[in-house]
């Protein structure tokens, strides 16, 4: 089982400013799953328990030189602590960035130029017999190489990367209806006073494009509605003699039409997969998967400087559901 690569200059950029901050936030501990082309951070997809996040980078995204083999058709994942992998990787560019800056204005220094290396490897830790795994980090420093190691579970089992690509797979099925937030931020405003109200959140979505929330106690009730968004996916078109009537009305409408559907969902949930935003996605969609199993989360990501998607880069929530509701 062996894993070796060199981050690129966009994964340090990627892990370190973006991601691996929104992602600690979604969980202290992940699966990191690599294959041949991918590497995976996914939280709760094994246990099934809160949130489910999924974010998917292509090898290329991230590293040059990616090499990978085992016996699980060159597939390997283990748990790791989110926070010591960002404190380690943090730590090992520094040396790099301070190294490489001092170093290129070295008249004869080596020309060769200063990279980040990132692998598998068993070490014997300080008064341990046994070996144990750890993902390392190594650069050049001024007067030797600085490594920073990452303790990590044992690599799963063939069975269990069976267990995990099969869940993985089914968490990649998205909703048939998808509505774009372009709000987040007035979003992320309206789940915080939320919070302060009551523990189950209302989300009714409907094909017209409208984002329904909903917070209720026996003595207050919060809502906060987005109209007319954009939809991708199975719409509709609301009828003229519904644009009078209460958001509550045009929703049960809508549902016993089976143009929308409606589900409930931990406040805490929904405000925890709005730090997604920490990653700088460019926008994000909502949308409820068949059955109403679960609630959906898809931030989307472009090609700095376009609107076109950058599709080496994913990232997806899947909030579990307090209550099937209403298809």
């Amino acid at each position: 089982m062996k894993f070796k690569a060199f981050l690129t200059d966009n994964g340090v950029n990627l892990l370190d400013k973006r991601f691996l901050q929104a992602l600690e936030k979604m969980g202290k501990i992940c699966h990191l799953y690599l294959t041949r082309d991918h590497a995976y951070f996914l939280h709760n997809l094994l246990n099934g328990d809160g949130i489910q996040c999924i974010a998917q980078f292509r090898k290329e995204a991230l590293f040059d030189e990616y090499r990978i083999s085992s016996q699980n058709d060159d597939r390997i994942s283990f748990a790791i602590d989110l926070s010591l992998l960002h404190r380690a990787l943090h730590s090992i560019i520094s040396v790099y960035t301070e190294f490489s800056a001092g170093d290129s204005g070295v008249p004869g220094g080596n020309s060769a130029p200063n990279r980040i290396q990132i692998k598998l490897v068993k070490k014997l830790p300080p008064h341990s017999q046994q070996p144990m795994p750890f993902l390392t980090f190594e650069t050049k420093g001024y007067k030797s190489a600085v490594i920073q190691d990452v303790p990590i579970s044992k690599p799963l089992s063939r069975s269990d990367v069976l267990e995990l690509q099969a869940a993985l797979d089914m968490a990649q099925d998205l909703p048939q209806t998808l509505i774009q937030v372009p709000a987040m931020q007035q979003l992320q405003n309206f789940v915080e006073k939320m919070k302060n109200v009551g523990d189950v959140l209302n989300v009714s979505i409907s094909k017209y494009g409208d984002l329904h929330l909903q917070v209720s106690t026996t003595l207050i009730t919060l809502g906060a509605e987005f109209r007319k968004l954009t939809v991708i996916g199975e719409q509709a078109q609301s009828l003229m003699e519904d644009q009078n009537l209460s958001a509550q009305s045009r929703t049960r409408i809508a549902i016993q039409r089976g143009d929308a559907m409606t589900v409930q969902v931990n406040v805490k949930h929904f405000f925890k997969s709005l730090q997604c935003q920490s990653a700088k996605p460019d926008c994000a969609f909502y949308g409820i998967a068949q059955q109403g199993s679960c609630l959906t989360v898809v931030f989307q990501f472009f090609i700095p400087g376009t609107h076109q998607t950058d599709k080496a880069i994913s990232l997806h929530c899947r909030l579990p559901v307090l209550d099937t509701g209403s298809s």
